[in-house]
């Protein structure tokens, strides 16, 4: 929130850019910024991709409808706004977690899904997967 605060400002006092357009730009570069940081220090890919990219802007999108209808729901049932609101955040955060980690950064092994990198930005194979417990679960 403080990056997009700061980038807002610079956008409409220093650069000059309307306030009408100024959220959209700063919030494009924020969520870009987010992704770029999640995705190579919290999931270690050494290159981003488009498709992730793609993936996590619209997981993002479906954070921010799940905290639009939250929020409007909280208030027509009679909620104060600002609790409305901050109740609303937990719910987009816990459909963005739930997103990123289950879609856009997925690390189950098997056809068709994506595997975690390794370090060096290739898929993980099955065995080590299964060994840290990103896998299939191993049989006794």
């Amino acid at each position: 929130m403080s990056l997009n605060l700061g980038l807002l400002y610079i956008a409409v006092h220093v650069l000059g850019i309307s306030f009408a357009l100024a959220p959209v730009v700063t919030s494009e570069i924020g969520i870009t910024l987010r992704f770029l940081v999640n995705d190579r220090w919290v999931f270690g890919y050494r290159r981003p991709s488009w498709r992730r990219l793609w993936e996590y802007h619209v997981a993002i999108a479906g954070a921010f409808v799940v905290w639009w209808v939250a929020a409007n729901l909280m208030v027509h049932a009679g909620v104060h706004y600002l609790i409305a609101s901050i109740l609303a955040t937990a719910c987009s955060v816990c459909c963005s977690v739930i997103t990123n980690f289950l879609w856009v950064w997925q690390t189950q092994s098997g056809s068709g899904s994506k595997s975690a990198p390794q370090a060096n930005g290739a898929p993980e194979n099955k065995a080590l997967s299964e060994a840290r417990g990103n896998g299939a679960p191993k049989e006794l």
